[in-house]
């Protein structure tokens, strides 16, 4: 019996393909797309939605949306409410949610210095990932009951937080082009971009000094995880009496890399 080896016409390498590929892929399933892209409306959503504001948010057609919210109503991902004529996501899409949470190493990983730096500075320190448009809070740990502003796990925090500009600094050109150009009018501003791009060759982290919401400052550094699980971004922000700008780049942003490092499991840099 021969040794496996991933020869130009191998398993290994066509599903390599298949992955570059994406949505044109022979392997790619357009119908659990669709499905998927509904239920991931309801993530921006305040909530019930109808067939129409699906239908608006998606591109699909009704008949569509009718079928695969009909589907998605027997399977438990979507609840029907009789009295509005919508819909909101049922338990079993929680259950996803939660079993992701669970089963994420990177966030046990980063608990006990999450929880250290938000006792050290009493600010609000939270991991995050990109998903979509947006970044999604995966923890959140608050160092201060006093904290007016506490944004909880599920939490989505849009690319102009000191998060949404670690994570675009973080990618590479040719990635970052891509995501703005797939986000088309919604994208931020080359300003915002420029200024996310020097505070990271400057320091290794970004900011958001009141831009985000005034009286509200923030630090964020990105990481690829060690535990293999993909790319992520840790901040800390809260108010501006609690952080200053400059208490934000001599003190937090360094703790900040020191965190980051250890999740990545790189050496320190400088």
């Amino acid at each position: 019996m021969q040794p496996f080896s991933d020869s130009p016409g191998g398993p290994a390498r066509r599903k390599r393909a298949s992955l570059e590929s994406g949505r044109s892929s022979p392997e790619f399933i357009t119908a659990l797309a669709r499905g998927l892209d509904i239920l991931r409306v309801f993530s921006h959503a305040g909530g019930p939605l109808g067939n129409l504001e699906l239908a608006r948010a998606t591109g699909l057609p009704k008949p569509t949306i009718s079928r695969i919210t009909y589907t998605l109503i027997q399977l438990g991902y979507l609840r029907y409410h009789t009295d509005t004529g919508k819909y909101s996501p049922g338990h079993a899409a929680l259950a996803l949610g939660f079993g992701l949470l669970a089963g994420l190493e990177v966030r046990e990983l980063a608990k006990a210095d999450m929880t250290a730096l938000a006792a050290q500075t009493g600010a609000a320190i939270a991991l995050g990932t990109f998903d979509g448009d947006a970044m999604v809070y995966v923890e959140a740990i608050h160092g201060s009951s006093a904290l007016y502003l506490r944004l909880p796990v599920g939490y989505r925090a849009s690319l102009d937080t000191a998060m949404g500009r670690a994570h675009l600094a973080g990618l590479t050109p040719a990635q970052r082009a891509e995501l703005l150009a797939q986000m088309g009018a919604r994208a931020p501003g080359n300003e915002l971009i420029e200024n996310a791009l020097a505070d990271m060759e400057a320091t290794g982290c970004c900011f958001a000094i009141g831009q985000w919401l005034s009286g509200i400052n923030a630090a964020a550094v990105p990481f690829t995880a060690l535990t293999g699980e993909g790319r992520f971004v840790l901040s800390c922000g809260g108010p501006a009496s609690l952080l200053s700008e400059q208490t934000l780049r001599e003190e937090v942003a360094p703790a900040l890399r020191q965190i980051a490092v250890r999740l990545s499991g790189s050496a320190a840099q400088g």
